[in-house]
């Protein structure tokens, strides 16, 4: 891992604790205000934190989602792949998902910019 991925990787740390944590004016304060997010759980993008913050409220009024970072890994061209342990809960605590996926993120000026659902990686460095 090169230095200079280090602070972005503690800003993606970050995010995840404060979604996690539910706090969402945390995790929107590292977004970029043109932030594009994949919508996991109904496909496409939402544009922008109010945009975020409206699709997390709907997501979390249905399911309870844990999201717990494995393993980063930066890509030359610049976004760094996060392989990522997701377990999601109905509301009543019976899990429906326990599984690795992949996130993308595009870091511009310390901000996420976007965050892409991927396949994660194969192997663990």
């Amino acid at each position: 891992m090169s230095d200079k991925s280090a602070p972005e990787i503690e800003l993606i740390r970050a995010a995840y604790a404060a979604f996690n944590a539910r706090d969402i004016d945390a995790a929107l304060a590292l977004m970029t205000p043109d932030v594009a997010w994949s919508k996991a759980f109904k496909g496409g993008f939402v544009r922008g934190t109010k945009e975020v913050r409206a699709y997390w409220t709907e997501q979390w009024s249905f399911i309870n989602p844990h999201v717990e970072p494995v393993s980063f890994y930066p890509e030359d061209a610049g976004p760094v792949l996060v392989k990522v342990h997701q377990v999601v809960r109905d509301l009543a605590g019976a899990v429906l998902a326990d599984e690795h996926v992949g996130h993308r993120y595009t870091i511009e000026h310390s901000l996420i910019q976007k965050m892409e659902i991927c396949p994660p990686p194969l192997s663990d460095h």
